[in-house]
């Protein structure tokens, strides 16, 4: 198990991780999500050895690993901006490691052809590096690190030069490749849809700060905070202020009627959040009872499906509706939801309530006040 106990790393006055304290065990897939600056790339570095924590302790299997250096660690890092070397063989390059370690040339051999088959490269093998496209030379990397048995795999979003099919083909293949070798495998990605189909476990970060750390569904499903939220969303979450008073919630001028277990909150002001799926341009569904007002903004078409942009309450809102739709700009919309599909976050940023949830004491309610 490899544990990061309250890791803090700061340069020149600047902090760029803090506070954080992670578990991670053999075998299994970690994704490390947040937006570009969130300290994902740090966070490995402090992982590899590259660099040292300003406070707190890393450890493996209940070791200290600080004063270990990291050539000496078992440890391979891909970053997205791959590092091969120009003048050896793609076959050189994957091996390159195990040479390193000695192994015998049927060993190394056997590893090689193994990994280049796994990443499609077996017929590039005689090649060099400048002869492949980026997304072959990115795989030859990954190859190198898959070769070395290491107890720790860091890939710094490792499939952003490759193509569509290879990139979906890779995401269900790592895992499964890297848990069978009993390897931790962290996996830092921008992109919530890469975590939801990665899997494992998922820590969001923003700001250096890992904000939740869990099982990624249970991460996506319940946000512990309204920061995490919109990490974990992509279309953005959709949010404005409102204020609950008895067994309604008042959204500008519109009103949203709460189930009974949702009444049971404090009368408060909350921060509302809606994924951009469950915001209805139309009534079919009778669960959407809940109706409001939105200004067209723009739309966009991917082909399958219609991002609708709005303007709610002086906030712009995102619906994801199927099929292609045409809307004129400046158009007044109604727009549909059910309250069983909202999120609720207190004036701190804390959720209170999620689709399928309890509600959750706040501050003021567990206080009696």
């Amino acid at each position: 198990m490899l544990e990061l106990a309250g890791v803090s790393r700061r340069v020149d006055n600047e902090d760029h991780i803090r506070d954080v304290s992670l578990q991670l065990t053999r075998g299994s897939m970690n994704v490390l999500l947040g937006p570009t600056l969130s300290g994902k790339t740090s966070l490995m570095r402090l992982m590899a050895g590259l660099d040292k924590p300003t406070r707190g302790d890393i450890l493996l299997d209940g070791r200290s690993v600080l004063n270990i250096p990291v050539q000496k660690r078992r440890v391979a890092m891909v970053y997205q901006q791959f590092i091969n070397y120009p003048t050896l063989s793609i076959y050189e390059n994957i091996a390159s490691p195990l040479r390193v370690a000695r192994l015998a040339a049927a060993d190394i051999d056997k590893k090689v052809r193994h990994a280049a088959d796994l990443l499609r490269l077996t017929e590039f093998l005689d090649k060099r590096p400048a002869q492949l496209s980026g997304g072959q030379q990115q795989r030859t990397a990954i190859a190198r690190a898959l070769v070395k048995d290491s107890q720790l795999v860091l890939l710094d979003e490792p499939l952003a030069n490759l193509d569509y099919k290879l990139r979906e083909e890779l995401r269900q293949e790592l895992p499964r490749i890297f848990a069978e070798l009993g390897a931790i495998l962290v996996y830092a990605s921008t992109e919530p849809s890469e975590a939801l189909l990665l899997g494992g476990n998922t820590a969001t970060m923003h700001q250096g700060r890992v904000t939740q750390f869990g099982r990624t569904i249970e991460v996506f499903h319940h946000p512990s905070d309204l920061i995490t939220a919109k990490t974990f969303s992509d279309p953005p979450m959709n949010t404005a202020t409102v204020v609950k008073v008895g067994a309604e919630l008042q959204l500008d001028r519109f009103v949203v009627a709460l189930s009974p277990q949702q009444a049971a909150l404090p009368d408060a002001e909350y921060t509302l959040a809606l994924r951009p799926w469950h915001l209805s341009l139309a009534t079919g569904d009778a669960k959407k009872q809940c109706a409001i007002e939105g200004q067209v903004r723009v739309t966009e078409i991917t082909g399958s499906e219609t991002y609708v942009h709005l303007q709610v309450a002086g906030r712009p809102w995102v619906s994801l509706t199927h099929g292609i739709r045409h809307l004129a700009v400046d158009a007044v919309m109604p727009l549909y939801f059910s309250s069983d599909d909202i999120y609720l976050f207190d004036r701190s940023g804390q959720r209170v309530l999620a689709p399928g949830d309890g509600v959750r004491p706040t501050a003021a309610s567990a206080t009696g006040t």
